[in-house]
């Protein structure tokens, strides 16, 4: 089956209008829950992402429905033809009583049409202000009936940018304040591409940044991905939904901080010859040879052989205070490569600042936030946006530069 087909397993992306939903097609019984309704997920496997369907309710519930394959979905504003509008609308008083319909009526206008179109149409031919509102005024309300009784949805392929402003809108403190826009800044003071060996430290961010960098890099090219994080297990929701190819499995390594720290300055004190001694017996010790060794040990061995080899960028994204895992980390960087910190306070990278220019080997050292405002472009009122973030934290960022040996 075709990567661009819908297959048992993935993670989908249900889009109705412009509400999105991170999903995992588990099986054909899968149900996804849309607000209050339900939706039945078995008509799509194997059928091509970006799909769009229509949404026809069940016969013994009104609240689920199934799924059938759409290629012309209506527009709500270009079916309803608008006779007449008003040139304003002081004249309207807004008493609840506009529509002649009652509550009963109106739920068992779900029942009886077939279509949204035709609920909205009785709608507008029951309301006693339509026909006096403007012309923007009645758009307004077609767009606010059409987003209750929309009946399509689509199947959307899940992409950096879908997940994160998934993430976004569920709280932006799952990506600790940042914006898509500081993601992609990231990502290009980080040079990252299809070749080059990398470290990411990530902390409180669902994998959001391994993700990406695994989506620039590609599978093409021979680069890896050292990822150092905390705890036991990596976080790598964001990866997972990603739904990349087995072969990305190979382009990361993910291993603890304490850990591979820990094994890396032990080989090197083997390797040097101050290796403590062992008081384990000979028998004993042959038989942990031989066994096959834990996968983070394997791990371990992978990225400290890479870090013994240099790396070609850092990045750190963590909530706690970034200094001490730089001091760290920034040893394995090869000389005029870049390195790349984030943190949502700016006090904390104003510390920052001043620890690395005053004894890290750095240069351009660079302190900033990034602003995005966006706007909403329409015909005669073109204007920002009146609810945005107005702070997606802030990003320190420079290269790092060859220690001068001491007299």
């Amino acid at each position: 089956m075709s990567e661009e087909n819908i297959k048992l397993g993935d993670y989908i992306v249900i889009q109705r209008q412009k509400y999105t939903k991170l999903y995992k097609f588990t099986g054909k019984t899968a149900v996804a829950v849309l607000g209050k309704q339900k939706i039945d997920l078995s008509s799509i496997d194997g059928l091509p992402y970006f799909s769009t369907f229509r949404m026809v309710p069940q016969s013994d519930s009104s609240k689920v429905f199934k799924l059938e394959l759409c290629t012309n979905p209506h527009d709500i504003k270009d079916t309803i033809a608008i006779d007449k509008s008003g040139k304003d609308n002081r004249d309207i008083n807004d008493d609840g009583r506009s529509q002649a319909l009652t509550e009963d009526e109106i739920k068992n206008l779900r029942e009886t049409c077939e279509t949204s179109t035709e609920i909205v149409e009785q709608l507008v031919d029951n309301s006693k202000t339509f026909a006096s509102k403007t012309e923007y005024a009645q758009e307004k309300y077609l767009r606010r009936k059409e987003k209750k009784y929309y009946e399509y949805l689509q199947i959307r392929k899940p992409s950096i940018r879908l997940i994160f402003d998934i993430y976004f809108r569920q709280d932006p403190e799952k990506l600790m304040g940042m914006r898509m826009d500081t993601l992609s800044q990231i990502i290009t003071h980080s040079g990252i591409c299809s070749a080059g060996k990398h470290m990411v430290y990530e902390s409180g961010t669902n994998g959001i940044v391994l993700a990406a960098f695994l989506n620039s890099s590609g599978d093409a090219g021979d680069s890896h991905i050292v990822y150092v994080h905390q705890g036991n297990v990596p976080h790598k929701q964001a990866v997972l939904a990603m739904n990349f190819p087995e072969s990305y499995n190979e382009k990361f390594t993910p291993v603890n901080i304490y850990s591979v720290l820990r094994h890396f300055y032990q080989k090197d004190c083997v390797q040097e010859g101050i290796q403590e001694e062992d008081a384990e017996p000979e028998a004993k010790k042959v038989k942990m040879d031989d066994e096959e060794k834990k996968k983070w040990e394997l791990e371990n061995a992978r990225a400290c052989a890479i870090m013994r080899d240099k790396v070609d960028s850092l990045v750190i994204v963590a909530r706690e205070h970034p200094s001490a895992i730089f001091k760290e980390l920034v040893q394995f960087v090869r000389p005029g490569r870049p390195f790349v910190i984030y943190s949502p306070y700016q006090e904390v990278l104003a510390e920052c600042f001043g620890d690395l220019k005053a004894s890290q080997p750095v240069l351009n050292v660079r302190l900033y936030s990034t602003f995005l405002r966006t706007y909403q472009v329409l015909a005669d009122r073109t204007h920002p946006d009146v609810s945005m973030s107005g702070n997606s934290g802030f990003t320190l960022c420079g290269y790092v530069v060859k220690k001068e040996c001491s007299e």
